[in-house]
């Protein structure tokens, strides 16, 4: 169970004028020996709601049809996990072992879904900087690490780990919004899985992060590369500390959140150890997974759980990154904010309900946009010489986060490549409709194979672009055929008289730099190739030239007569042409 001598103190319900009032929590900690060695005084930040807007409140347009509620919780109140981490290091000094309390122990298919979650990441949002220690915090405070690591061999939970019913009992009301499919409730929407995304937000940024062709919010495999790819979006520089606070807050929109966030993701970053599944330390604060998270769940059907225990927590996520997700019109900050939104000192803390930023100005009106974010995945691959099939697309958003209608959104295609779009152009202006989107024209890959950036500005430079990672990969052979027609034979002993020479085509067309491989069926006898000494040979790697073609070196027909089988493959491609021996 985890070691922790107290809570977050949060009185002072309510709010002045818009603020928030703050009043100060304690927290005791103790050593290993039982004696106290520090009181934390914590700032915990209370419930606010701008006048009129309550629980179970306005909903706001996403700009594709759907909608996510206006949600406050107050800290502590079982919408996420509260505990904060051991003030010891997990590493103290001298000792060598990785990882040093209980707490740092990070259960095993977690550990692997976040370090593989980030590293995918790595290349594909490169100026993202998302550390794999991030995702684990949030993992954390979300549902202690999947009820402590009770997963399967696949990184699926055994049952399923539910957030409350969001049906405006105490917290937001948001009516179904996939029939039950994830959450068992084809009445309201519940938050769902390890890093708990409600269905609405997981239909937009789901992803298969196991690579078997399903994409479940239920698998932390999928569920940390969906999160990742949630923090990265917009173009987010997670090295930058005002970047990293708004990823966190775009999650929650929540001071305390980000403080118990960002106080587990220091707490890994100094050092972690792998425990088994299942053996992670429970949290003990009301929510999803934590060690009192009995009160009951339905699985959802045909997916294969049991029944579920739901729990009395969980967190409403946004179904847009940066947008915000409380009552009171809290905003995440914008670009040039100072780094430390809600810090409780008394400047805004994005929930307040005011123009989002420390300084007192005025944001953008309701048609100036204030942020550029991606909304089709970060990376496209098509192949040489064909279309890429499908177009990137970004929304404008003002500082309220809706769509803006009738913004210049300039697509360019930067750096070395054959790609681009009608007629040869580089650059393409669209103009974003009503919801504040603009696609991409299609887009050529060219006749080179490489890596290049689509790059997407709103016109005048203001706003931080967004950048999509786009792969040309050369064209794999959907054929292979022999060029001549004269017998494959010889007399034992000797070389195979005709040369073998074959193309490799893709829909008819050369494929040059094909790369074949030719082995001999029957292994250890018959005819075979020689290496530079000699010795034999039953498998060659042969590349084509830039006519597709290429040339197999001489083949001795070996010592035993018979008829033999030589098989080349490559692509889709496969070619069997018959060798005979004559005694």
């Amino acid at each position: 169970m985890a070691r922790y001598r107290g809570r977050h103190a949060a009185t002072g319900q309510g709010s002045t004028a818009g603020r928030h009032r703050i009043s100060g929590g304690t927290r005791l900690r103790r050593g290993l020996g039982g004696t106290a060695v520090a009181a934390v005084v914590m700032a915990a930040l209370t419930a606010s709601q701008a006048p009129g807007v309550g629980l179970g409140g306005p909903q706001r347009d996403d700009g594709n049809g759907r909608t996510d509620a206006v949600e406050d919780r107050t800290p502590g109140d079982g919408s996420y996990h509260t505990e904060l981490p051991p003030l010891e290091s997990p590493n103290p000094p001298g000792d060598e072992a990785p990882g040093g309390g209980t707490e740092s122990g990070i259960p095993a298919s977690l550990l692997a879904a976040y370090k593989k979650a980030a590293a995918s990441l790595s290349s594909s949002s490169p100026g993202c900087g998302l550390r794999w220690e991030l995702l684990a915090a949030i993992g954390k405070v979300e549902s202690g690490h999947a009820r402590g690591g009770a997963v399967d061999k696949d990184g699926t939970t055994r049952q399923p780990i539910l957030g409350p019913v969001l049906n405006g009992q105490g917290f937001a009301s948001i009516k179904d919004t996939d029939g039950g499919e994830w959450d068992g409730d084809s009445t309201y929407d519940r938050a769902v899985g390890p890093m708990q995304f409600i269905p609405s937000t997981w239909s937009r940024w789901g992803a298969d992060g196991n690579g078997d062709g399903r994409k479940d919010p239920n698998n932390i495999h999928d569920a940390a590369l969906a999160a990742g790819q949630y923090l990265c979006a917009g173009g987010r520089d997670l090295a930058v500390k005002a970047d990293l606070d708004r990823a966190v807050l775009s999650y929650n929109n929540s001071a305390e959140y980000l403080r118990t966030v960002l106080a587990w993701f220091e707490y890994y970053r100094k050092g972690t150890h792998e425990v088994p599944d299942g053996e992670g330390v429970l949290p003990t604060s009301p929510g999803a997974g934590g060690a009192g998270d009995s009160s009951g769940g339905t699985a959802s059907p045909g997916r294969g759980h049991g029944s579920g225990d739901g729990g009395s927590g969980g967190s409403h996520k946004p179904d847009k990154p940066g947008k915000p997700d409380k009552p009171g019109g809290g905003k995440p900050d914008k670009p040039g904010d100072p780094e430390k939104p809600g810090d409780g000192n008394g400047g805004d803390d994005g929930n307040d309900g005011d123009n989002g930023d420390d300084g007192g100005s005025p944001s953008p009106g309701p048609t100036a946009p204030a942020a550029l974010e991606a909304v089709s995945p970060g990376s496209f691959t098509a192949v040489a010489g064909e279309d890429f099939t499908e177009r990137p697309r970004v929304r404008a958003e003002n500082a309220q986060g809706k769509g803006v209608e009738d913004v210049e959104i300039t697509f360019e295609v930067t750096g070395r490549t054959g790609a681009s779009f009608d007629k040869g152009a580089k650059k393409f202006a669209v103009r974003t409709d009503a919801k504040g989107l603009a696609t991409a024209p299609v887009l050529h890959a060219g006749a080179e194979p490489g890596d290049f950036v689509l790059r997407a500005t709103v016109q005048g430079g203001k706003l931080k672009p967004v950048e999509f990672r786009a792969s040309v990969t050369a064209p794999q052979p959907d054929g292979l055929a022999r060029t001549g027609e004269a017998a494959l034979e010889g007399a034992a002993g000797e070389d195979i008289a005709a040369p073998v020479e074959v193309r490799a085509t893709n829909k008819g067309e050369p494929v040059p730099g094909a790369v074949v491989k030719a082995a001999m069926a029957d292994q250890g006898k018959g005819p075979y190739f020689t290496d530079e000494d000699g010795k034999p040979l039953r498998t060659l790697q042969l590349t084509a030239d830039d006519k597709g073609v290429l040339r197999l070196p001489p083949i001795h027909a070996g010592d035993e007569a018979g008829t033999w089988t030589l098989i080349l493959r490559t692509g889709s491609a496969e070619l069997k042409l018959e060798l005979t021996v004559k005694g």
